[in-house]
């Protein structure tokens, strides 16, 4: 079965990898390790956005050296949205529940990679690209992109699930079948150190992270 994997890079770290071990993680041998024999990946798309290295100077080396790693892999296609920063006024929480005095704080959001992510399930999928689709994500704001595909496009579409608790109801209501990530299969799942980059340049693991 052609399958299409779409990965919100974010939220799997966030919900899966961030304080961990398991970061320098082949998404293809995960994903592959949680379908069917039957399911050929085709295309794996990845969706994230550059981080900036404001409060860690270090940490956009290091998302490089991951994003060189993947494209190393067949198949997978790097999709980048965009860290928005502003300045906000927010109160401060003060004892009994009242409000303190505001101050003013940076506040950075991730914009895009959920539309990006939304608009080629369904585009792929009007197109006939897959077979099966499979998310990588707890956002419920791909609930109705999920449920377009598996109602109106009929293709099924997996989710799996990151962060090892219990699924979210409205995400699993539309879903055609859900996998859990599991440290195990994390642990399972970790690119070799180092390994071969496209440029022929070995891609070493971050010696910290």
């Amino acid at each position: 079965m052609r399958t299409y994997v779409y990965v919100d890079g974010f939220n799997l770290y966030y919900r899966a990898l961030k304080g961990g071990p398991y970061k320098w993680l082949n998404l293809r041998t995960l994903i592959s390790s949680l379908l069917l024999p039957e399911n050929d990946i085709e295309v794996l798309r990845y969706f994230t956005a550059r981080v900036a290295g404001r409060s860690d100077p270090d940490e956009p080396r290091r998302q490089q050296l991951y994003l060189n790693a993947l494209n190393t892999l067949p198949g997978v296609t790097v999709h980048f949205g965009r860290f928005l920063t502003k300045t906000k006024f927010r109160p401060l929480v003060v004892a009994g529940g009242g409000v303190g005095s505001f101050v003013e704080v940076h506040d950075t959001e991730e914009k895009g990679s959920d539309v990006n992510l939304a608009a080629h399930l369904l585009n792929d999928g009007w197109r006939g690209r897959y077979d099966v689709a499979v998310v990588v994500s707890q956002d419920t704001d791909l609930v109705e992109p999920i449920r377009m595909v598996r109602d109106e496009i009929r293709k099924p579409v997996g989710l799996i699930w990151c962060d090892g608790g219990a699924v979210n109801g409205r995400l699993e209501r539309v879903a055609s079948f859900v996998r859990h990530i599991t440290p195990k299969r994390l642990a399972d799942a970790q690119f070799a150190t180092p390994i071969m980059g496209r440029n022929g340049h070995l891609i070493y693991k971050p010696a910290s992270w």
